[in-house]
């Protein structure tokens, strides 16, 4: 899938790459700069490459709790939460953003998953007035994230209120953009929104939000210096830190995407079962790996401890920040604590992996 405004980005020197099989920016030829405006000023992305679903129908929020891990019901218009959808014995399938809109519940979600997603879906509608329509052809989505996000929104001049709780939103009826939503979301920790914007004002939209980042000292952003900002962040991605093998509870994700008070739903057995039990047999952890190797390991990497495999390494990158070489990884709870030194096998040969506190920046 290309980007709708993959000629606007090529104008100001963008590279491009696939994210499960949808196009993304690379960078715009210096990802180290985008990643300096995503940690000091504001950075301006084209998310468009994410999956884009409307729930629609009275019964959406009835049917959407019993489907998910957090509390969808008690969501008011303008609120939204975050939550995985797992399969029956409790594995992922997809993390998700829901934002309850006035008359739909909009998910966002990782790029490649949208016919996975509403097929689970429908898999469970029976007699429920619920309707699942793949949104991403209508709707971009734009981001500005990092500490001065906040600012660069407000000089757009566009909103005379911001939304101020993580993933709570806003709409706008433009006579010349169109129904714009304006969600707050620090995807990174710092501070963050998402504009979803109709395809046809994209370009506009796009335009007005990188020339009020460089007001700001931004710049427009791409994927390199996003993912080096969320491993520092310590933030999982389904399909590369967390997929169907996985539990939620063992994702880092626990606090903010499960609810034990909402009630039943698809899965819910499994997962309350094992956090009876108070603890899982595995575990997202972060690991700060030796600096003088020059090549990051590869997603898999085995974590060893005396000869035997304790884990596996997710995500790798050198963190500006840190001036230091990072990563996410597994570790059986028998080796988890903080401080162990781990054995990493790589292509590179074996080398120390040091247990470390999450987020590696904050």
């Amino acid at each position: 899938m290309t980007l709708p405004l993959h000629e606007f980005h090529a104008c100001l020197g963008a590279r491009f790459k696939t994210v499960n099989d949808a196009e993304a920016v690379t960078d715009y030829g210096n990802a180290l700069a985008e990643y300096a405006a995503l940690r000091e000023t504001a950075a301006v992305l084209d998310l468009s490459f994410r999956s884009r679903v409307c729930l629609l129908g009275t019964d959406r929020s009835r049917f959407l709790h019993g489907q998910i891990t957090n509390d969808v019901k008690k969501l008011r218009a303008g609120e939204g939460c975050y939550a995985a959808l797992v399969s029956a014995k409790g594995k992922m399938i997809s993390d998700l953003n829901i934002f309850a809109l006035a008359d739909e519940l909009l998910l966002d979600f990782e790029p490649g998953l949208t016919r996975t997603v509403i097929d689970r879906l429908e898999k469970y509608i029976v007699a429920d007035d619920v309707q699942a329509m793949d949104v991403a052809p209508d709707y971009g989505l734009l981001g500005v994230q990092g500490p001065k996000a906040e600012t660069v929104v407000r000089a757009l001049g566009l909103f005379t209120e911001l939304p101020a709780k993580q993933l709570a939103s806003v709409k706008i009826s433009d006579a010349t953009l169109g129904d714009i939503y304006l969600m707050n979301n620090a995807r990174i920790g710092s501070g963050g929104f998402d504009f979803f914007v109709p395809t046809n004002a994209l370009a506009a939209m796009a335009d007005k939000l990188i020339a009020s980042a460089k007001s700001a000292g931004g710049r427009a952003c791409g994927w390199t210096a996003f993912e080096i900002a969320r491993i520092e962040a310590g933030i999982p991605r389904f399909g590369v830190d967390m997929d169907e093998t996985n539990i939620p509870l063992e994702c880092g994700i626990e606090a903010r995407a499960v609810s034990y008070s909402k009630g039943c739903y698809i899965g819910q057995e499994v997962i309350n079962r094992i956090h009876s039990i108070g603890h899982v047999n595995r575990e997202l952890v972060g690991l700060r790996l030796a600096d003088d190797s020059k090549t990051l390991p590869a997603h898999g990497d085995k974590l060893c401890k005396v000869g035997k495999e304790v884990g596996h390494v997710t995500s790798a990158t050198k963190s500006p920040a840190l001036n230091a070489n990072i990563a996410l990884g597994y570790a059986r709870r028998e080796v988890n604590q903080l401080g162990n030194e781990l054995t990493l096998r790589s292509g590179n040969g074996e080398s120390i992996a040091k247990l470390v506190e999450l987020p590696f920046v904050k």
